[in-house]
């Protein structure tokens, strides 16, 4: 299975703006998100929360992982309703051969990948075109009816790793500019901004795009190296800093004890060298006390991320390289518990539940639709999803999540989230607990209230069937498009009178597929539908290096041409695909911002 990773090629801000205007005007979609799946911030209650100081209208988002790192993912995640966004990690080794596939969701989660796959200079481009995309999106009448007059303040928060050496080399140190002052960026991206949108050729877009940046270290960082770079991003880029802490701050017999003795995860194999190389808790206490008060001294803010994904030996053999790291249910519980060892080790020092501390904490793992109201009842903020964000529904779940949120708040009279952290506190101590976050700990550790996190409950797999996968037709279940990070996949209608089967077809933009493996893990038949169907590229260049058999899309008078690659395909998929292409519902970008259509010989080999 193992592969080496096809380079993703970002499509440019004319091209996505393009998109939105084409698609909404025929579908009342935005990158496949139905209208009906937007957050309207003015139909909930108060959802508002402080990050590290800055205002954002709802405490969740998407972290730092394969929803952050191209500019669609980010405007799709904000339609959704995330105002919390944590940009994809970015390192100074930015020419990558990651192994693929990189991610398995069948029953937790589990993936080997681990930082951006674009170069640094691209990875600027991409936050900063999201971020104008947004700006636009805030103020565009067609989405006020289903965003509402008003969608709130939103922040995007950098990610950076992994070393002093890499964090303070001229080319990242280049890119944390680019992010704190955006002028440069925005004014070469400006000119491509598409007639639809023509109103904000002349828009002035704030230039600060982040203010605050989540530190993730490998794990056995020495601590003096994360201070050392928690320091230099304070002062050389006057950011605030979270650093990310990892789940082995519990100690290896304890995180073994919770996974196998409690969970039932027993097949997941632990190493101990980890959790000895791994910063421990004492030390971490240290730490967090030094890296607060030097924040603090300098103007300012510090906090902690819970938590980093857990190394485990591969055990699976479905990725392909070792180790792997760990998500979803049972991670949950270990950073839950974490969170408790420190709200004991730290009293009145964290900014959660009822107290003001100076230590900000923000949470990212394993939540779902059904914890986030307990995990906003605790106080910390953003609170990220990744794992569950690759399931079916894909970047709809946000909005699920937040309804199941609002729904709390209503239910229990609270006008917002303060009122519902009291709320909550109320009932914890009420129960005989401390506070929420010891009445959190106590349920998850509880046989009769931890069922969604163990082993036999996360046991189920994803639905099959008898059937090969095929490029024309299937079951139709629409899971590709969903549960693709990096939203390549759409569908569209079968032309009446079309003699192939299924009411609808499944094609991917190949410029956007990495084989992250994702859509092979949920497809109900046997096959994997980044390989089998049809494969469409936008970028002559790109389709011209020959890395993957597919289809070369070209505009002519307002239609689109279809030019085919050397491969295992028929003369008269051509025909089928320029008809499907070209009907009303056609491809979802406009065919007048696809290159001209040019005599081609297909794609360089060699």
């Amino acid at each position: 299975m193992t592969r080496g990773s096809p380079a993703l090629s970002p499509f440019s801000l004319r091209v996505l703006l393009g998109r939105i205007a084409h698609e909404w005007e025929t579908r009342r979609r935005i990158f496949d998100l139905p209208a009906s799946r937007f957050f309207d911030a003015s139909a909930a209650p108060d959802l508002s929360v402080r990050f590290l100081g800055r205002p954002a209208a709802t405490p969740l988002g998407p972290a730092s992982g394969p929803h952050t790192q191209l500019a669609e993912n980010i405007v799709l995640a904000w339609l959704a309703g995330a105002r919390i966004v944590e940009l994809k990690t970015v390192q100074v080794l930015d020419e990558l051969e990651i192994s693929r596939p990189c991610i398995d969701m069948e029953t937790v989660g589990y993936n080997v990948e681990w930082s951006q796959e674009l170069a640094i200079g691209r990875s600027l481009e991409e936050y900063v075109k999201a971020w104008m995309i947004i700006e636009i999106l805030r103020g565009w009448d067609e989405l006020r009816p289903f965003i509402g007059l008003d969608p709130g303040p939103h922040i995007f928060d950098i990610s950076v790793g992994y070393d002093l050496a890499g964090i303070s080399s001229e080319a990242v140190a280049a890119y944390l500019d680019g992010i704190v002052d955006a002028r440069e960026t925005i004014e070469r991206l400006r000119p491509e901004i598409p007639e639809p949108f023509a109103a904000w050729r002349d828009h002035s877009f704030p230039t600060r795009i982040a203010g605050s940046v989540t530190l993730s270290t490998f794990h056995g960082c020495p601590p003096d190296e994360i201070g050392s770079i928690s320091r230099h991003l304070m002062t050389r880029h006057g950011l605030d800093v979270v650093v990310k802490l990892n789940p082995t701050l519990l100690g290896f017999e304890r995180v073994a004890d919770i996974l196998s003795g409690e969970l039932g995860y027993d097949e997941i194999r632990l190493r101990r060298s980890d959790f000895e190389a791994d910063l421990a808790f004492p030390r971490a206490l240290q730490l967090i006390d030094e890296l607060d008060a030097f924040a603090r001294d300098h103007g300012r803010r510090f906090g902690i991320k819970l938590t980093n994904t857990l190394v485990v030996a591969n055990h699976r053999g479905f990725l392909p390289d070792d180790p792997m790291y760990l998500s979803g249910p049972p991670l949950h519980v270990l950073s839950t518990t974490l969170l408790g060892e420190l709200h004991r080790a730290l009293p009145g020092r964290l900014a959660v539940v009822d107290q003001d501390g100076s230590i900000e904490v923000s949470f990212s793992a394993g939540v779902t639709k059904r914890n986030v109201p307990i995990m906003a009842g605790l106080g910390m903020a953003p609170i990220s999803v990744c794992s569950d964000l690759l399931k079916p529904g894909g970047y709809g779940r946000l909005r699920a999540m937040l309804a199941a949120l609002a729904g709390a708040l209503s239910e229990a009279g609270c006008a917002d989230l303060a009122a519902w952290r009291s709320h909550q506190q109320g009932l914890a101590v009420a129960a005989g607990h401390a506070d929420q976050i010891a009445a959190c700990v106590a349920a998850l550790h509880d046989p009769a209230h931890n069922g969604d996190y163990t082993r036999a409950g996360t046991a189920q797999l994803p639905r099959r069937v008898d059937h090969v996968l095929e490029p024309w037709g299937c079951v139709a279940c629409n899971l590709c498009v969903t549960v693709c990070p990096n939203d390549a996949f759409f569908r569209l209608p079968t032309p009446d009178g079309m003699e192939v089967p299924g009411d609808h077809q499944y094609l991917l933009f190949a410029e956007l597929c990495n084989e992250c493996g994702n859509c092979m893990v949920f497809c109900p038949e046997e096959g994997d539908p980044a390989a089998v169907k049809p494969a469409l590229f936008l970028d002559p260049d790109r389709f011209a290096l020959g890395d993957r058999p597919g289809f070369l899309l070209t505009g002519s008078d307002g239609r689109i041409r279809v030019s085919v690659s050397p491969g295992p395909v028929r003369g008269s998929d051509v025909g089928r695909l320029t008809e499907i292409l070209n009907a009303a519902e056609g491809l979802p970008v406009d065919p007048r911002d696809l290159a001209p259509a040019r005599p081609t010989r297909g794609p360089r080999r060699g």
